[in-house]
């Protein structure tokens, strides 16, 4: 590991925090896609598949800032773990209802509870950033949980799919639950570097969603959370058409893998200027690194072009996250974090739905239009928000100095 990934680990508590969040975090790439998976397996439905998937997703998007609202207030050891309880029941009925052949609406009801699943990444980036505010290890740190999250991508699908294909159908949600369950409860454990908790009355009832910066955010991250989604449903159909659906998980790895490799770099660097118009960029490779899944014909030529996609993951979630420091009050930033992620997760929900009724429709290679098509709306809305996310936000927490260097840029 680099020096100054190293360099993160001396303060204590952070090498066991890490790890219950690595843990934690894995759901969020196993348990959609396993969904898919095992309803695809039992039934042979896309359409269903990618709506179990999508409610799941709306779900956790409703009821995600909630929950990390509660975090700032409370602390996080007292919201999640309910919360968590809550997400693994609901994971229970889901296996029952969807081995048992139950009706349709049950299953609904299930993945619906299953979204109150805390957004683990958000906790331990929280963590980070109290150690670490107003230092430049911060965006260290940063990129070494895009990282972690990519790492989490690479490995989770291959674990879901391959298990739901390998061994039975419910391999891979159940497996998911289980890491969540390790994961949450053992972070939960460590209070040392639990972030102190924020009550409502000294920042008021406001939500973090009233900055206009973090609405430019998360509108843009609907289109872009609608690409990944999209990507993964499409994937797994598209290989499952050419007779390897297993052979999905190793190339949407590979698609976290090119964004492993780009976060690990981004991390090492050193950027001057603002940062807003690193993220407009980040957008804009985005999309356009869609395009070349229009043309595919066989899975190493996937393969490729999802990897060379993957590059502008991580640098723009990164930077991202930077710009939620800068636009919400420090005692909103779970929250904040959280936020973006409901925007990821409602467009995972409208990716993964909309492909898989395109799927349904008009075969897997027409189903990577939805991606393309989100890139480009990702564009626009970056587009059309930039002048409100270049301005100076009020009520960032920082110093009087933060404030004056962030402005005095502006102007020049």
């Amino acid at each position: 590991m680099p020096s100054p990934y190293r360099a993160l680990f001396d303060a204590p508590g952070t090498r066991a925090f890490s790890a219950a969040g690595f843990l934690g975090r894995m759901p969020l790439s196993m348990m959609g896609i396993g969904v898919v998976t095992m309803v695809s397996q039992l039934t042979g439905r896309y359409g269903l598949a990618g709506a179990l998937s999508a409610t799941i997703a709306l779900a956790a998007a409703v009821a995600g800032p909630q929950v990390s609202r509660l975090v700032d207030q409370h602390g996080q050891r007292r919201v999640l773990r309910p919360a968590t309880l809550i997400s693994l029941a609901a994971g229970a009925v889901l296996l029952f209802a969807a081995h048992y052949g139950w009706p349709d609406w049950v299953l609904f009801v299930a993945c619906a509870g299953i979204g109150c699943v805390p957004s683990v990444g958000a906790m331990i980036r929280a963590r980070w950033a109290a150690l670490y505010r107003g230092t430049p290890q911060l965006h260290t740190a940063y990129s070494l949980e895009s990282v972690v999250d990519e790492v989490c991508f690479i490995f989770g699908p291959i674990i879901s799919i391959g298990l739901s294909t390998a061994w039975f159908p419910e391999a891979g949600p159940l497996l998911a639950g289980c890491f969540l369950a390790v994961g949450v409860f053992w972070l939960t454990a460590q209070r040392a570097t639990e972030p102190t908790p924020h009550p409502r009355e000294r920042h008021g009832g406001s939500s973090a969603l009233r900055a206009p910066g973090l609405q430019v955010l998360v509108a843009t991250f609907v289109a872009t959370g609608a690409i990944f989604g999209s990507v993964d449903v499409v994937t797994v159909a598209f290989a499952d058409e050419r007779g390897h659906k297993g052979a999905a998980s190793v190339v949407l790895a590979l698609y976290a893998a090119g964004s492993c490799a780009a976060g690990a770099v981004f991390g090492l660097l050193r950027f001057k200027g603002a940062p807003e118009r690193r993220w407009l960029l980040g957008i804009c490779a985005m999309a356009v690194s869609m395009i070349p899944l229009l043309l595919v014909g066989n899975l190493p030529f996937l393969a490729v072009a999802l990897f060379v996609a993957g590059m502008a993951v991580a640098p723009t979630m990164i930077t991202t996250m930077s710009l939620i420091e800068e636009h919400v009050p420090r005692a909103q930033l779970t929250e904040g974090m959280t936020w973006v992620s409901t925007g990821l997760a409602v467009g995972v929900a409208l990716g993964s739905s909309g492909a898989g009724w395109v799927i349904d429709a008009a075969g897997a290679k027409a189903g990577y239009g939805v991606p393309a098509v989100s890139g480009a709306a990702a564009v626009a809305v970056g587009f059309l928000g930039y002048r409100r996310l270049s301005r100076p936000a009020p009520r960032r927490g920082g110093t009087v100095e933060q404030h004056s260097e962030r402005e005095e840029r502006h102007v020049a």
